[in-house]
C-alpha cells in the first residue's frame, strides 16, 4: 500500500511540475507586490486543488454517465500524459501544462491570474484531471487506497504552493537552465507513467 501511495504522489506530482508551474508564475506576476503574488499563489492552489479534488468525486460518474470504459479511459489517459511528456522534454509550449502565446497575452492584462492561467490549466490542467480520475478509478471500492490518493493529492497541492510562494528564490537558484533539466527529466518519468495506461488500457480491451 506504501509502495503504491508513493507511485500515486510521484505520478501526480511529475504531472502538476510545481518547479515548472513555478516559473511560469514568477514571470506572470513579476510586476505584482509581495503581497499580491502569495493572494494568487493562495487562492490559485486553492482553487486548483477543489477543480482536482471534484473531479476525483464525480469523474467516474461522468464516465459511467458518458458510456466510457475503464480501458478506454486509460488508452486515451495514456496517449494524452504521453503527449504532455513530449512536451516537456522538448520544451514545447503547446496548452497541455501551460498557456498558449494567446491566453499568455490576455494573461498578462488580467487584474487577477489566480483562476487563469494560474488554477486553470497551469496546475489543474487536463493532465492532472486525468490522472485523477485513473488514480481513484484504480483504488475502486478500497476506502484506504481512495483516502491515499487523496492524500497524495494533498501533498503534491502543498508542494505546488510552496514553489509557487518561492518562485522568485527558485528561479534564482536554478535558472532556466535548471528548471528545463528538471522538467525534461520529469518528462521522461511521465512517458513511462504513460506508457504503463497505455498497455494497461489495451490490455484490458483485449481481455474484455
Amino acid at each position: 500500500m506504501l509502495d503504491q501511495f508513493v507511485l500515486d504522489a510521484v505520478a501526480l506530482f511529475v504531472i502538476v511540475d510545481p518547479i515548472g508551474t513555478a516559473t511560469v508564475f514568477a514571470g506572470l506576476t513579476q510586476n505584482e507586490t509581495p503581497k499580491q503574488r502569495r493572494l494568487f499563489a493562495l487562492r490559485g492552489t486553492a482553487l486548483a486543488t477543489l477543480m482536482i479534488a471534484f473531479f476525483a468525486f464525480a469523474g467516474e460518474f461522468l464516465l459511467t454517465a458518458l458510456g466510457v470504459s475503464l480501458s478506454a479511459f486509460q488508452f486515451a489517459g495514456g496517449v494524452l500524459l504521453f503527449l504532455l511528456a513530449i512536451d516537456m522534454v522538448f520544451a514545447r509550449n503547446s496548452g497541455f501544462r501551460s498557456t498558449t502565446t494567446d491566453e499568455a497575452e490576455e494573461a498578462k492584462t488580467s487584474q487577477d491570474i489566480s483562476i487563469f492561467p494560474l488554477a486553470i490549466p497551469l496546475i489543474a490542467g487536463p493532465g492532472a484531471l486525468t490522472s485523477i480520475v485513473l488514480l481513484m478509478q484504480q483504488a475502486g471500492q478500497n476506502v484506504t487506497r481512495s483516502m491515499l490518493v487523496l492524500f497524495a493529492l494533498a501533498l503534491v497541492m502543498l508542494a505546488t504552493l510552496l514553489a509557487l510562494l518561492g518562485a522568485a528564490l527558485l528561479i534564482r537558484i536554478l535558472g532556466v537552465t535548471g528548471t528545463n533539466v528538471i522538467s525534461r527529466v520529469l518528462g521522461v518519468i511521465l512517458a513511462a507513467l504513460a506508457a504503463e495506461l497505455l498497455l494497461t488500457g489495451i490490455r484490458g480491451s483485449l481481455s474484455g
